[in-house]
């Protein structure tokens, strides 16, 4: 359930703000990353959540340009 209201939120965004999302979830990922690997992350399932967001995102963008 929560998946689909967060992709139907993104259906609604333009390009514009689609790639905004992009980008600050990208940072955040290399934020993610440099927190894991000086063990500082206590929730390390948020990487993969991340990354799928960020797929999730990119997906959203390529239907759009068609």
């Amino acid at each position: 359930m929560k998946i689909n209201k967060y992709v139907e939120d993104l259906n609604s965004k333009s390009a514009a703000e689609l790639n905004e999302e992009l980008v600050a979830a990208k940072k955040e990922l290399f934020n993610l990353r440099f927190q894991n690997a000086t063990n500082q992350l206590e929730n390390t399932s948020r990487i993969k959540e991340v990354r799928r967001n960020i797929a999730r995102i990119q997906t959203i963008i390529a239907t759009k340009a068609n």
